[in-house]
């Protein structure tokens, strides 16, 4: 019973070894990034300020050099997309949210990671990342109401600095002037939101235990 019972507590923490597995192998394909930035397209190796995430998902650095980062990446882009997944289908099991609510959640937050896959792929990179992200805002907006119902405050506030940053990423993103500052902007973003992942699975967890007490 007991080594069952571990095993469905490790099972709720896939989410979180994957995101770990993902911010690692993301460190590492930086390091094998050719170079090149929107400052600077004749730049050698990975730039924190200058540089996007995506640039490492590209076949060929913005210097036009072969891109070794790219199976890296790739690999931790499908690590994370996954671990997301599983996330949004097992958190809303623990709300006090209707079925339709529950559903709605699993459903754009799947599909959400679904597009993000796509970013392998040579389709228009805005349109996926537009896609993807109003799938992942309509999911984030109902683990928001979640934390809210759940009575988890500090959580909730966490999501709403969340929603804040991605309007900021989005301010920055269609301003000439701050687009400069906006490969900074987003790593701070996916840095909160990802930590943001890992408490509340943490938050499922302890409250499992405490159920099975």
């Amino acid at each position: 019973m007991d080594h069952r019972k571990a095993h469905k507590e490790r099972w709720l923490l896939l989410p979180v070894f994957g995101i770990i597995l993902y911010v690692i192998l993301y460190l590492i394909a930086t390091r094998y990034y050719p170079g090149g930035s929107q400052a600077d397209r004749n730049s050698i190796g990975y730039s924190w300020v200058n540089n996007y995430w995506c640039n490492l998902l590209y076949a060929n650095g913005i210097n036009g050099r072969p891109n070794a980062a790219r199976p890296i990446a790739m690999t931790a882009m499908g690590i994370l997309c996954i671990s997301l997944s599983l996330f949004w289908i097992q958190f809303p099991r623990f709300t006090s949210l209707n079925k339709r609510a529950r559903l709605t959640i699993q459903t754009s937050g799947t599909l959400a990671m679904i597009t993000g896959f796509l970013l392998f792929t040579d389709l228009n990179h805005d349109l996926i990342i537009n896609t993807a992200s109003f799938l992942g805002l309509i999911a984030m907006a109902g683990t928001f109401v979640g934390l809210y119902q759940n009575g988890w405050k500090v959580l909730f506030g966490f999501g709403l600095l969340n929603i804040v940053m991605i309007i900021l990423n989005n301010i920055f993103y269609h301003t000439e002037r701050l687009i400069v500052y906006l490969p900074v902007i987003q790593k701070i973003t996916f840095l909160i939101f990802l930590t943001c992942i890992c408490c509340i699975a943490f938050k499922i967890l302890f409250l499992k235990k405490a159920q099975g007490a």
